[in-house]
C-alpha cells in the first residue's frame, strides 16, 4: 500500500529511536502471521543475510535476530562467550560501557575497565598497555568490549585501530563491538577490521521500530561458544537455543525455541531493503522513498552532522566530544551555554515540534543535551529535518537568552 502515510507528529531526533520511513511502519502493521507460516520464512532469512551486508560480513558469520533490546546483546555476550572467572577488558568512553561491565560481572566474569576521560575515547596506547600488562602476567583477556559510538557522549571509538591492536597484542582474544548507535550510520567493515561480534538493536541507524535484539558473530566466536567448558549461564540468551533458529530459517524451515516478533522482522526486512538496495521491482514503489547505496548512505550521515556540528559552533555551543575525529555522525551531544540550561532549551524546542534528548552521562547530565541525526532524517534530504532542527535551535536559544537578557 504505497499511498500509506503516517499521522503528522512531531520530529524525533533523539539518538534512537528515530523516525521511520511509511512502508516501514506499514510492514510492521502487516497482518497478523504465524512464525513458522510459509510466507514468514523467507523474510526472515533474508533479515539474516541482509544483516551481514549492512557490516560488509560474510557468509561464515552468524547473525542473530531476537525479541529484546539492545541490551540482550550484552547478555549474549556475557552468557555465550565468557565463562566464570575469566576476563574481560571493557573501554570506556561513556555511560554504556559501565553498563556492559556490570552485565558482564553478573555473569561472573573478571572486568577490568580502561577508562577515558569524559568526551574522550581510550587511546591506542593505552589499550596496548592494558593489553600488554596482562600478558606480562603470562594471560590474555578473553574479550575486549569497545562500544563503538557511546550515545551519553556522543564519543566514536575507532574500531578499526581497537580490533587491529587486540589482533597484534593479543590475537586470543575476541573483540567485542558495542555498535548500538552506530549500525547504518557509521562505516563497520566486519571481515576487514577482524571484528568477532557488533552487538547493535533495531531503533537506531537500522531505522526500525524498537524490540529487535541485532547480533552479528564471527565463525571464530561461533567456535569459542562450542568449545565452552560449562553450558550458557542464560536460558534465553543461550546460542544453543538460538543457533539452531537462525540456521534453520536461513536454509528456508521453519524452528521453534520462542516466539520470534514477526511483524517487528517484517518492519526490519523493508528497513533492510532500503539500507541495501535490495527492493525487488515487483514490489511497491513509495513515492518519498530515498534508497542510497550504503557508502552514500555514510556520506549522507557525515554531511549532516558537520551541519549540525558547525551550526551549534556559530551558535558558541561546545561539544561534549574533545577531538573532531571522536565526534559521532549520527548524533551530537553539546553542551548548554552559559546561564541556561535545559529547562530554557527543551521545552522551546517540544513546542516547534521537535524532541531531542538530555543529557545521560552521570558527571554531567544536567549540563548538556543530544541531537540524533540518523536514518531516514538525514538520507531524505528533502523532508529537510535537519534544517528544521538547526533553525529551531537557534530560535529557540535566542528566545532563552532574551528573557534571560544574556547577550
Amino acid at each position: 500500500m504505497s499511498t500509506f502515510v503516517q499521522d503528522p507528529h512531531d520530529l524525533l531526533v533523539i539518538p534512537g529511536p528515530i523516525e521511520v520511513t511509511d512502508s516501514v511502519l506499514y510492514a510492521n502493521a502487516h497482518p497478523s502471521m504465524s512464525h513458522v507460516s510459509k510466507d514468514f520464512i523467507p523474510v526472515f532469512g533474508d533479515s539474516i543475510r541482509m544483516t551481514r551486508e549492512v557490516l560488509y560480513a560474510g557468509s561464515d558469520t552468524q547473525p542473530f535476530l531476537i525479541s529484546g533490546s539492545g541490551t540482550l546483546g550484552w547478555d549474549q555476550v556475557a552468557a555465550n562467550l565468557v565463562e566464570e572467572g575469566e576476563e574481560a577488558l571493557v573501554l570506556h568512553s561513556g555511560y554504556f560501557a559501565d553498563s556492559f561491565a556490570d552485565c558482564l560481572q553478573t555473569y561472573r566474569a573478571s572486568v577490568t575497565q580502561v577508562k577515558a576521560p569524559v568526551g574522550r575515547a581510550v587511546t591506542k596506547a593505552q589499550l596496548e598497555e592494558a593489553l600488554l600488562e596482562k600478558q606480562k602476567e603470562g594471560k590474555s583477556y578473553k574479550v575486549v568490549t569497545f562500544t563503538h559510538v557511546d550515545t551519553s557522549t556522543g564519543v566514536l571509538s575507532n574500531a578499526k585501530e581497537i580490533a587491529e591492536t587486540v589482533r597484534r597484542i593479543s590475537p586470543s582474544s575476541l573483540v567485542i563491538a558495542d555498535c548500538v548507535c552506530s549500525v547504518a550510520s557509521e562505516e563497520i567493515k566486519f571481515d576487514d577490521w577482524g571484528i568477532d561480534v557488533v552487538i547493535s538493536a533495531s531503533q537506531k541507524g537500522l531505522g526500525t521500530p524498537p524490540g529487535l535484539s541485532i547480533l552479528l558473530a564471527s565463525a571464530r566466536a561461533i567456535d569459542v561458544f562450542k568449545n565452552r567448558k560449562s553450558p550458557p549461564s542464560s536460558y534465553y540468551a543461550s546460542w544453543a537455543k538460538w543457533l539452531p533458529i537462525m540456521k534453520a530459517y536461513e536454509a528456508g524451515n521453519p524452528a521453534y525455541f520462542a516466539t520470534p516478533p514477526v511483524n517487528l522482522i517484517y518492519a526490519y526486512n523493508a528497513s533492510l531493503k532500503i539500507i541495501t538496495a535490495k527492493r525487488s521491482a515487483s514490489e511497491p514503489k513509495w513515492p518519498t522513498e530515498i534508497i542510497t547505496p550504503l557508502e552514500e548512505r555514510f556520506a549522507l550521515h557525515k554531511a549532516a552532522s558537520q551541519k549540525v556540528k558547525a551550526a551549534a559552533t556559530e551558535l558558541g555551543l561546545k561539544q561534549l566530544p574533545q577531538v573532531d575525529e571522536e565526534a559521532a555522525n549520527g548524533m551530537s551531544a553539546l553542551y548548554y551555554p552559559e546561564g541556561l540550561g535545559a529547562a530554557d532549551i527543551l521545552p522551546r524546542l517540544a513546542q516547534r515540534g521537535i524532541v531531542v534528548a538530555g543529557g545521560l552521562h552521570a558527571e554531567c547530565k544536567d549540563k548538556y543535551f543530544r541531537i540524533g541525526h540518523m536514518g531516514l532524517s538525514v538520507v531524505d534530504t528533502e523532508r529537510g529535518d535537519v534544517d528544521r532542527v538547526v533553525e529551531s535551535l537557534k530560535a529557540a536559544l535566542a528566545e532563552a537568552k532574551a528573557q534571560k537578557g544574556i547577550p
